[in-house]
């Protein structure tokens, strides 16, 4: 069995490809390009070997871009459909929290950009399991709501300045090669968007 894993959320934008169900590593793509992730992510998932074709495809769900989220999702129902593949998705903010566990064992809080000055903010315990649910907030309540010492994600050292107990901060992006570090009931079969806050656009009352 291999897993194509795409992660589009942020700024980053990366694939990965595993063999065999403990998900060994056989190539990658991780390139920082701020924006267009549409124009990046079929060319460098073409340039896998077997162009990236997996009976499993592991996609991330959000939160963060609105449009990145949307792209990766839209490319893996479409090599699902494709490829008769399992298209599975997970929260971003779950892969960072696995991958800050390769340095510490600590419970960590993470905080990823969320747009209009606000940060996404969740907590994790030290096996790496939410301890509370995604929430998009202001500096000032990020900080009421950090729990934990060990800050990680690509806000962690704007967070991390608002205290004055010199928290331990660690900027780090989502990488599509630490989603085997994910555990099992992490994996998502509804393939809905985790926005992390109510859509800015409202239809009218």
């Amino acid at each position: 069995m291999r897993t194509l894993a795409i992660e589009t959320a942020t700024e980053a934008c990366s694939i990965a490809l595993f063999e065999g169900s403990d998900m060994v590593l056989l190539d990658y793509r991780h390139e920082t390009i701020g924006r267009g992730h549409q124009e990046k992510l079929v060319p460098m998932i073409a340039g896998l070997p077997d162009k990236g074709r997996a009976s499993r495809i592991l996609v991330s769900l959000g939160p963060g871009s609105f449009t990145g989220v949307r792209i990766g999702l839209a490319a893996a129902r479409a090599l699902g459909i494709a490829w008769r593949a399992e298209v599975l998705g997970y929260p971003t903010l779950a892969l960072v929290a696995a991958a800050a566990g390769e340095d510490t064992v600590a419970p960590l809080t993470i905080c990823m950009h969320a747009g209009h000055g606000q940060f996404f903010l969740q907590n994790f315990d030290s096996d790496r399991q939410p301890e509370d649910q995604i929430r998009s907030l202001t500096p000032e309540e990020a900080k009421q709501g950090t729990r934990h010492h060990f800050i990680c994600g690509n806000r962690a050292s704007q967070l991390a300045s608002l205290f004055a107990d010199n928290r331990v901060s660690r900027e780090i992006l989502p990488d599509a090669r630490k989603t085997g570090l994910l555990s099992a009931d992490q994996f998502i079969q509804d393939l809905v968007p985790l926005y992390g806050r109510d859509p800015d656009a409202k239809l009218p009352v």
